[in-house]
């Protein structure tokens, strides 16, 4: 074939034709009935196909493996003008590539030709099959080549980054950034309920961007740590270095939640069939993570009343956060 695939190799041929028997239906020339008789190709119509790709297309197994799925191959002849003979090729055939052990599916191709011969002479015939069988390998080859560096089904590496929002643009949300920390200015939902001194209302959000370049699908995820400032409260005579160190820890943990969430995607066996969903989970068990670690904070803590265990979390937080180059260590 006048080409040599660069992006894949054809992997397998699948025969599903409805019918097997015959590839041509032909007019011969020895009988005088226009009645079509079925002949297949020598050693079968299936086996036939695969030596020829075997023997005219070179297989490299460190490319993409492309399956090929034979829906019809076949020729009909039907009389013609002037004593001669029409014949008719068509092929359709649908192409998967085989990824991490699943079969994607890529495209439907279906073409065909059209010739006339002499009632004798029936040398037209198999350079026509072996025509449109070419030509269908020579799109795939095409079509392979332009989707190769940006469709993801072709995608033969995965890339991870995260980024953090950190641009405080936005008039009732605060977004985590270690060189502003928290305000009593910031808590503007008047006073809170159940007696407390104050409450900070933090929550994490993310957005999965996923784009593919050259074969690799890059996902940034870019990670919202934040508090909103109008469900944050606190009483005015509480508002106290004290008290408001207690709400900055419940903050500084949020950041930490979102540390760990990275870890664990990094750790992660993330595929490229299905990374979507496994980052998904994971902002789940990030979820579940914070709730669970406000909740301890606060029990051990008692709110902040019990100030032996407040000053322990303090130290935990910060080692934490030094270790993650968030904070500089203390002396």
């Amino acid at each position: 074939m006048p080409f040599t695939p660069k992006e894949f190799y054809l992997a397998e041929v699948l025969d599903e034709r409805s019918t097997t028997k015959a590839v041509a239906l032909l007019i011969t020339g020895n009988t005088k009935s226009t009645t079509p008789q079925g002949i297949d190709l020598q050693g079968g119509g299936l086996a036939a196909v695969k030596a020829y790709i075997a023997e005219s297309l070179p297989r490299n197994p460190s490319l993409r493996p492309i399956q090929m799925r034979l829906k019809e191959y076949q020729v009909t002849e039907t009389p013609g003008a002037n004593g001669k003979i029409d014949g008719r090729v068509s092929i359709s055939a649908s192409f998967e590539v085989q990824r991490e052990g699943q079969m994607l599916h890529l495209f439907e191709y279906k073409s065909g030709a059209r010739y006339s011969r002499p009632a004798a002479q029936l040398g037209v015939v198999e350079p026509t099959l072996r025509k449109v069988l070419s030509e269908s390998l020579r799109y795939l080859d095409l079509w392979v080549n332009q989707e190769a560096p940006h469709n993801e089904k072709l995608a033969r590496n995965l890339k991870v980054t995260f980024s953090d929002y950190t641009r405080n643009t936005e008039e009732d949300t605060l977004f985590y950034d270690v060189n502003r920390p928290l305000q009593w200015s910031d808590f503007k939902g008047g006073s809170p309920r159940g007696g407390f001194a104050a409450s900070i209302f933090p929550f994490i959000s993310n957005d999965i961007h996923a784009v593919v370049k050259n074969g690799t699908i890059y996902v940034d995820i870019q990670i919202k740590t934040y508090m909103v400032r109008s469900l944050s409260r606190s009483r005015a005579d509480a508002r106290n270095a004290y008290g408001l160190n207690h709400e900055q820890r419940h903050f500084d943990l949020v950041k930490l939640v979102t540390e760990h969430y990275k870890q664990r995607i990094r750790k992660a066996k993330l595929t490229l069939a299905d990374y979507d969903s496994m980052i998904k989970y994971q902002y789940l068990e990030e979820l579940w993570e914070l709730d669970a670690l406000q909740k301890k904070y606060d029990t051990e803590t008692n709110h902040g009343l019990n100030a032996t265990a407040q000053t322990r979390w303090n130290q935990k937080i910060e080692e934490e956060l030094a270790s993650l180059g968030l904070r500089k260590p203390s002396l």
